[in-house]
């Protein structure tokens, strides 16, 4: 469940909060993939254009910010990232 609302908080165009239960995950801190749906939804909402950056806020007490931008069919993200998990993947 992705919930998003037009952001009151300064340096925010819209903000947003999201929960995946089914997932074992009950609210995700910071959500890049949901960010890619939000972006041309707010950028038509707002009156934007899709080369316009727009900065998303999203989460309660882990709180992060992610800037979005459209190029042609691709969202593009930006932000800052914390490592809260080091591994490899291997070829099964």
């Amino acid at each position: 469940v992705i919930v998003t609302a037009r952001s009151t908080h300064e340096g925010a165009d819209f903000c947003s909060r999201c929960f995946f239960p089914h997932f074992g995950i009950p609210e995700d801190p910071v959500t890049g993939s949901a960010h890619c749906v939000l972006a041309p939804y707010w950028q038509e909402k707002l009156g934007r254009a899709p080369s316009d950056e727009l900065s998303g806020l999203q989460g309660k007490r882990r709180r992060g910010r992610v800037s979005v931008r459209q190029k042609e069919a691709r969202v593009l993200l930006g932000g800052n990232a914390r490592v809260v998990i080091d591994g490899q993947l291997r070829p099964l």
